[in-house]
């Protein structure tokens, strides 16, 4: 294949209409077995999986537990060692590059070298935005993957210590978007990964390799991020001793731009074995239940309701009225999302106009037929046929869910803390105008600049037509789509990051690929060392005996007469 990476071998997949009928039964999409589209839970043989599972399936002791890393598998005990600053006692780094379907971002993450091992404090040291499209748009110019990446690599150079640049991991992980590609074009697939790895080993990190998630682990590990960030699988007391705490376990909720993940802990046993994944993080036995749902990111919707726009009704509903403009047929119609929607004959080269209508429930209308509520095989579901156990605990929702939530709280001055308040806000949001300006001193259709959608937010231009959409299909999405009542809504926190870190899946893979959370418990620590719990020791013996001459000295005081 030309272009691939020497020894992979990107398996060819059925057509886009056998994908859609697959995931809607809720079968994997993507059956890969290479080195490069290799799923991370693959390599876990015994049930439930032991922790994160190594790079390597021979890291493993007696019974499927984690066994040292080093013993069989020298790239894990590397990685654990970088990760652990073992050998070398300056700080460590580790690069991940999330490469989704609208844009790539680089993330470097940091830790002291000398940190207890396993306490969570490895947080986000710095981060870079790739300029242009995802790695996928480059499929017909595979070398450019590689060269838009280099701008944020040079960046990683200056914000990793020139010392640190070889034992710093380095990983590139593509979702959603070349999910599609290799569904429509496994050879582009392969030749823009082989691109990508070509610029990455120029640089002197320790590239671990460029792979395409599967969807289960694009959920998992978003979810892994999360909890680990917020410490609720395990946490370090004052008094040297691990803890559990006793809140449990978020729930993560991902709206990328080609697809969208829910992922959270149940106590049942999924009845559909695809959508569970079972891990032992710390001792403690997780059962979680997982689903992705491949064109129902935020950037797919848009060109799906587009499509639906363009067949239907001659305008666009969710655009805001005075809104106008020209669409290229083969924008819309190149998506294997919108594959469904292709006529069987049109010029795609032509381009028509389109304009927006302000209407919310016309807008509503057209976004519910996303969902397909007609069957389920199982005792319930989400939507298009696939189970989903009950909603259980909080969650925290990011990524465009965050972002569009964001923009109703903070630019339209929206509440959004129930469903009906978030359900108020959509029809607020879709009920506004475009507007260009008001000549002559009237409003356009008669609506105050508090109606205008660009008197609200001037510098979100490109953004702003496609808000109504957006929000329409967050509030449809979780009440119709995922089940979300007031109760349970209640608990989902809009969140996009904690602390200084962003949350995503990039740092739950990271620490999969090296090993940082055990399967086992950890033993009792010291949280300091001896010498500091003798001056520690020392000084709350000496409080009392301070406080006991204070008291005599001031006892003494009252007694002696009064000078003149």
């Amino acid at each position: 294949m030309a272009g691939a990476q020497p020894g992979a071998h990107v398996v060819p997949v059925a057509g886009v209409a056998s994908f859609l009928h697959d995931q809607a039964r809720g079968k994997p999409a993507l059956q890969r077995h290479d080195p490069w589209n290799k799923p991370a839970w693959e390599a876990a043989q015994p049930t439930p999986r032991p922790g994160l599972l190594p790079p390597c399936p021979k890291a493993r002791g007696a019974g499927g537990s984690l066994g040292p890393a080093g013993a069989e598998c020298p790239e894990a005990e590397r990685g654990r060692q970088a990760l652990t600053g073992q050998g070398d006692r300056s700080e460590g780094y580790g690069i991940v590059l999330d490469a989704g379907s609208s844009h790539t971002s680089m993330f470097i993450y940091k830790w002291p070298a000398d940190k207890e091992n396993d306490t969570g404090i490895v947080g986000q040291h710095s981060s870079c935005d790739v300029r242009g499209g995802g790695i996928s748009s480059y499929a017909d110019n595979p070398s450019g993957a590689g060269q838009s990446l280099v701008e944020c690599l040079n960046q990683a150079l200056r914000d990793v210590p020139k010392e640190r640049h070889a034992g710093t991991p380095l990983y590139l992980g593509a979702t959603a978007g070349m999910r599609l590609l290799n569904l429509t074009n496994p050879e582009a697939a392969a030749n823009v990964l082989a691109a990508a790895t070509q610029t990455l080993t120029q640089y002197p990190f320790d590239f671990r390799g460029a792979r395409i998630l599967s969807a289960q682990d694009e959920g998992v590990f978003g979810w892994v991020t999360a909890n680990y960030l917020l410490e609720n699988f395990i946490k370090y007391g004052w008094v040297g001793q691990w803890f559990r705490p006793r809140k449990g376990t978020l729930g993560a909720m991902d709206l990328g731009g080609a697809s969208t993940q829910i992922t959270f802990e149940t106590a049942s046993p999924a009845e559909d074995p695809a959508n569970e994944v079972q891990l032992q993080l710390y001792g403690q036995h997780y059962r979680v239940y997982t689903h992705s749902f491949l064109c129902y990111g935020r950037d797919q919707v848009l060109w799906r309701l587009l499509a639906s726009a363009l067949q239907t009704h001659g305008f666009h509903p969710c655009w805001p009225k005075g809104y106008s403009t020209h669409v290229l047929l083969q924008d819309v119609y190149e998506s294997p999302c919108t594959a469904a929607q292709r006529p069987q004959t049109f010029n795609r080269s032509a381009k028509v106009s389109l304009s927006g209508s302000s209407d919310p429930a016309l807008c509503r209308g057209l976004i519910s037929e996303l969902f397909n509520f007609s069957s389920c095989r199982f005792s319930r579901c989400s939507f298009n046929g696939i189970f989903q156990p009950p909603l259980a605990g909080k969650f925290i929702a990011f990524s465009a869910f965050f972002y569009t939530v964001d923009f109703l709280r903070t630019v339209m001055g929206l509440p959004v803390a129930t469903l009906q308040q978030l359900e108020a806000a959509v029809v607020t949001i879709c009920n506004q105008t475009w507007s260009e300006g008001s000549p002559g001193g009237r409003w356009p259709y008669g609506l105050p600049p508090a109606f205008q959608l660009q008197a609200r937010a001037p510098g979100e231009r490109a953004r702003l037509p496609d808000y109504c959409a957006g929000a329409t299909f967050v509030q449809q999405l979780l009440c119709r789509g995922y089940g979300f009542d007031e109760r349970t809504f209640g608990g989902v926190t809009f969140q996009k990051k904690a602390g200084d870190t962003a949350v995503g899946w990039a740092l739950g893979y990271m620490l999969n690929l090296t090993n940082l959370i055990p399967a086992d418990p950890p033993e009792l620590r010291k949280g300091t060392d001896f010498s500091s719990w003798v001056v520690l020791l020392l000084l709350f013996a000496a409080m009392p005996l301070a406080a006991f001459v204070l008291l005599l000295h001031r006892a003494c005081s009252a007694k002696s007469p009064s000078a003149i």
